[in-house]
């Protein structure tokens, strides 16, 4: 009786399907949401599990360089993947810009959304109050919001107040709960937290455009290159779509 129970769950497991290893993906934190859909969605369909480690594109893009051992890499601006290029530390030839986003600017308190454009006075609007942003010198929202502040004249009436955050939900955070009552965040962050209430959305032209670039880390799996595809698939297209983010134009 033992040897046949031990011939049936032997043959009951080489009946399961193989599992494939996982997929460690770093990704900007305002992809949290959509992404974790994505991995799910991959999952189900592959069998392979999708591990997400979330962070500032600077840190995550260190840690790269550093030699994490990351399979895909989404950074929220093309400077940290072309730091990454130089290096010899992605493959160039799975790049690609996968999602855009917008600039916005929102408080704690709820307010009616004003117009934001060049003769907008952002400092008279802010008063004395702390304004949440990335860090302005290396995480890739509080760069577009630097150069934002300084396009619009208001860099100098408010770098003093500013709360500088590790990443743009962590900005988010800070707004979210009040210890900052105002902040400059994702048009997809401001969507996805309630708690917060959009004032004003940045035009274009005050900052480099929000692209979120893509790639396969070198040595990574290869895999990873399909996951990259299907996230520009049509299926992911209307999760991205659903949480806020714009698409890439078609060259």
């Amino acid at each position: 009786m033992t040897r046949i129970l031990a011939l049936f769950l032997t043959l009951m497991t080489l009946a399961l399907p193989v599992r494939a290893e996982s997929l460690l993906v770093f990704a900007a934190a305002s992809l949290g949401g959509p992404l974790d859909r994505a991995a799910e969605l991959w999952e189900d369909r592959t069998g392979q599990v999708v591990v997400i480690s979330y962070g500032g594109s600077s840190a995550l893009a260190r840690q790269i360089e550093a030699g994490a051992p990351a399979d895909v890499f989404l950074s929220a601006n093309e400077g940290w993947m072309d730091h990454l290029a130089a290096l010899g530390r992605i493959d160039n030839a799975t790049r690609r810009a996968v999602l855009r986003n917008r600039l916005v600017l929102v408080s704690h308190a709820r307010g009616a959304p004003v117009e934001i454009t060049a003769t907008t006075y952002l400092p008279a609007m802010i008063g004395y109050d702390r304004l949440a942003v990335g860090l302005i010198d290396a995480v890739p929202a509080g760069v577009y919001a630097r150069e934002a502040l300084t396009t619009l004249g208001a860099w100098d009436g408010l770098k003093d107040q500013l709360a500088q955050a590790d990443n743009v939900r962590a900005a988010l955070s800070l707004v979210a709960t009040g210890a900052a009552p105002w902040g400059i965040v994702y048009a997809t962050d401001a969507m996805a937290e309630p708690r917060v209430s959009l004032r004003g959305v940045f035009p274009e032209t005050s900052h480099a455009p929000i692209t979120y670039p893509a790639a396969l880390v070198a040595g990574g799996d290869p895999k990873g290159a399909d996951f990259l595809s299907f996230l520009g698939g049509p299926e992911m297209r209307a999760v991205f779509d659903a949480a806020g983010f714009l698409a890439v134009p078609t060259p």
